[in-house]
């Protein structure tokens, strides 16, 4: 790299905080700082072009976990792990709404519907649905999870569906322009194209390489999520998931987010057309992997069960394809802490980015 003098003093010196990965966790973090140290030079580091990973590639679902997700926690998580997982994404939620805005997030809660291809999941849902909802209830104050019939006309699926009347949408894209706007408003630096390739901690603070050049930062903070192993020893695992739209269709009656197969496929209206995405449980091996791309096993699976389930009798083109990089790991806990006395940590999401991204940045924040 080939920095001028005004360069180097501009951008690399005397920087006080610099956050490594520009997603939505990156950016809350960068804001929830700039509110506690005002006069702090903040700096954000992203690799591509566009925050890579999955904060400006996910379906764009406001969510919390569907039914059979939760009931699935509930068999490794005590009662009360599983309300403070619940909780988090529900608080983080409203704190990306308070942040942005519900207008720029173009949010609508039109609801979550969990459909099921098994009759027997359907029955162990609607026996555990009562359980569930007393849970949740000191939450939501009222019944979260209720039923209804096939209102949307899939077929090849059980005739009822379960019914998140709390869950909602988003647009992904405006989202993540909005936050990016906050953040330079607030006179922090965002810097695209820049890869951390390492760092060194020492007395003073913290040695940043990116490939030949270095600079130096009183603090780090790495929230990176699918990308951290690249960075960290950290109980990350990077989780591909891919993702296709349709072309528009006319007269499209479906309306709102829809889980299926314990939320491994993932569907939505979005300007006409169908977004889907999922299918890593046909191969887990191979979808965790911190590379973008397509597999012909997913994408043969999503384009069977559109034909089939979403929109049987239709002809529709496939408009784009593409993937994103979640950060999970054998616990759903995200993973928020100091690493040493000047670098930090905000990863592992666990395809929750949208529901507790901006809770994490506030929480790491408040570590630094």
């Amino acid at each position: 790299m080939n920095f001028s003098y005004w360069e180097l003093k501009e951008w690399f010196s005397n920087v006080d905080i610099t956050i490594v990965g520009s997603g939505i966790v990156g950016l809350s973090t960068a804001l929830q700082l700039k509110k506690k140290y005002p006069t702090a030079k903040i700096l954000v580091l992203e690799k591509g072009m566009l925050p890579q990973g999955a904060s400006t590639k996910n379906a764009g679902f406001a969510c919390f976990g569907s039914l059979s997700e939760l009931i699935d926690d509930l068999q490794s998580h005590r009662e009360a792990e599983v309300l403070d997982l619940v909780a988090k994404r529900w608080e983080g939620l409203k704190e990306l709404r308070s942040t942005v805005g519900d207008l720029k997030l173009d949010f609508q809660q039109k609801k979550g519907f969990e459909l099921f291809l098994d009759k027997k999941l359907y029955n162990t849902c609607v026996l555990e649905k009562e359980r569930v909802n007393e849970l949740l209830l000191p939450l939501f104050k009222q019944p979260v999870f209720t039923e209804m019939t096939n209102v949307f006309e899939f077929e090849n699926i059980h005739p009822s569906y379960i019914v998140n009347n709390f869950e909602g949408q988003i647009d992904t894209g405006s989202m993540m322009a909005s936050l990016l706007a906050l953040v330079q408003h607030r006179g922090i630096r965002v810097l695209n194209s820049c890869e951390v390739t390492e760092y060194q901690s020492d007395a003073d603070g913290v040695r940043v390489s990116l490939g030949s050049f270095e600079f130096r930062t009183a603090k780090l903070c790495i929230t990176t999520n699918g990308f951290a192993r690249q960075l960290l020893s950290a109980d990350v695992k990077p989780a591909r998931a891919q993702v296709l739209i349709t072309e528009p269709i006319p007269d499209l009656h479906i309306e709102g987010t829809f889980h299926l197969d314990k939320g491994y496929y993932y569907f939505r209206n979005i300007d006409g057309r169908i977004l889907f995405g999922g299918g890593r449980n046909l191969d887990f091996k191979a979808e965790e992997t911190a590379e973008f791309g397509q597999t012909q096993l997913v994408q043969n699976k999503l384009e069977e069960l559109l034909r089939t389930v979403i929109l049987p009798g239709k002809k529709v083109k496939i408009a784009q394809r593409w993937s994103g990089i979640m950060g999970v790991g054998e616990q759903k806990k995200a993973i928020v802490k100091s690493l040493d006395a000047h670098v930090y940590c905000g990863v592992r999401l666990g395809g929750m980015g949208v529901a507790i991204g901006s809770l994490i940045g506030k929480e790491l924040a408040e570590i630094v």
